[in-house]
């Protein structure tokens, strides 16, 4: 499939939890000019007529600037990105083109008697909720709680699922690899088995026309930005790139020498495991890459490890002033030499007053998130990693026990046929939305 939804990395769920219990707001403290013993019915705001206004005109449909901006908000929430004026100003440029491009592809369905049931889209709901270890009906609280319109979120899948099964119609069958073909890719596989492979991961920005250059560039920069902050690389590649990747959170999987641009390749090979590159120009844009994981062909693919760990964390609210600061990092510090188990860890972290504490027994590797799992991986048995920023915070992890699995065998020849139907799939499918595009009546509005 060119498009499948990789449902767990649509929003990014994170516990936020309170701040240290040294700055909690007092049980009891009631606004100025409440009356002690005075019952006052909480009446609900009256509604607020809002004036409704067109942010694009898309062939015969409409993108009103309430879309815009409520696709803007889910952006920011599930991506990790701080909600600023600024950033909303940079967003939206994007966030609107991502908008358009739904709507074309919406309306070339439509046109094609192609749609989703209602039962798809509610099943991809019920797995995001499953995903992020929710229960059911708790993705609309976490939605509700954060400000995100579930509607948005709706629109967003329902989208991406008409889109795929528009492709999977009308282009699968014009995707014909040879035998020779995947046993040509079979054999330059094996010649590199002494050569590494790369876990990649990425985010394409495309550059339609030179005109768009600068603006693409800087939003890319402060992709990038973000991402050093504590974004979810996989939240922000779904919401951001161009890439088909961006359905799995912008994953390419193991990558041999010479499958991508020597450009792209040089800028890998420079990262260390859980790094990621400055934005790289290449042909059709700007690249961000990160470097999940090196291996031999042949070994055990880390991400397939058992791991017992203890993770610990706080957030920091981006106006906390030094002092705050200063008293969490002294409280990091303190539980990272508690001891040389996790339940000592655990505890200590518990005793200073840390309010995200998760003992994880038993669990692969593969569904830590990806900044804990690459940490994670690279500690021996019984160390605490060095405080690390998450979404929000700070946090900390100590590996308690690794059972590595078997090394991988190498793909069946039906498995490089798909890959390599797959990325034929891709390119025809960027064809045709391109050739959509080009066809299309838009108007974008002030």
């Amino acid at each position: 499939m060119w498009k499948h939804i990789a449902l767990g990395l649509a929003l990014s769920i994170t516990v936020v939890a309170p701040v240290l219990a040294q700055t909690q707001t007092p049980r009891g403290h009631k606004p100025a000019g409440a009356q002690q013993g005075q019952q006052q019915e909480q009446l609900p705001p009256p509604p607020i007529e809002q004036e409704v206004r067109i942010a694009a005109v898309v062939n015969d449909g409409v993108i009103t600037t309430s879309d815009l901006d409520n696709r803007i908000v889910l952006l920011l929430r599930s991506s990790g990105i701080q909600d600023t004026p600024e950033n909303r100003q940079r967003l939206a440029p994007r966030v609107l083109r991502a908008l358009i491009d739904e709507k074309i592809e919406l309306q070339e369905a439509k046109h094609l008697n192609v749609s989703v049931p209602k039962s798809e889209v509610d099943a991809a709901l019920s797995r995001l909720e499953k995903q992020n270890n929710l229960p059911a009906g708790g993705l609309d609280k976490y939605l509700q709680n954060l400000g995100i319109p579930k509607a948005s979120l709706v629109d967003q899948i329902t989208a991406a699922l008409t889109w795929n099964k528009l492709i999977q119609m009308r282009l699968a069958q014009d995707v014909n690899v040879s035998d020779q073909e995947v046993n040509d890719a079979i054999k330059a596989a094996k010649e590199s088995e002494s050569t590494p492979q790369n876990n990649v991961v990425e985010i394409f920005l495309a550059v339609d026309n030179p005109n768009q250059d600068d603006e693409v560039h800087r939003l890319a920069d402060n992709l990038e930005q973000q991402l050093h902050s504590g974004g979810n690389f996989a939240a922000i590649a779904q919401q951001f790139s161009q890439s088909p990747t961006a359905a799995s959170g912008g994953a390419l999987g193991w990558i041999s020498p010479g499958e991508i641009s020597p450009d792209l390749e040089k800028a890998i090979d420079a990262l260390k495991p859980g790094e990621i590159t400055d934005p790289v120009r290449a042909a059709g844009g700007y690249y961000i890459l990160g470097l999940v994981d090196r291996r031999l062909p042949g070994q055990a693919n880390p991400n397939d490890a058992v791991v017992s760990v203890v993770e610990a964390g706080a957030p920091v609210p981006p106006n906390a002033p030094p002092e705050f600061r200063q008293r969490l990092a002294r409280a990091l510090d303190q539980i990272s030499h508690a001891g040389a188990s996790c339940s000592t860890f655990a505890a200590a972290a518990r005793k200073v007053g840390l309010p995200f504490v998760r003992e994880a027994p038993n669990i692969k590797a593969s569904t830590l998130s990806q900044g804990v799992r690459h940490i994670t991986l690279d500690l021996a048995v019984g160390q605490v990693s060095r405080p690390f920023p998450v979404q929000g915070g700070v946090g900390l992890v100590m590996l308690c026990d690794r059972k590595d699995a078997a090394p991988e065998k190498p793909p069946s020849f039906e498995e490089v046929r798909y890959s390599i139907e797959r990325q034929h799939l891709d390119i025809l499918a960027r064809r045709y939305l391109r050739d959509l595009r080009r066809n299309a009546y838009v108007d974008i509005r002030g």
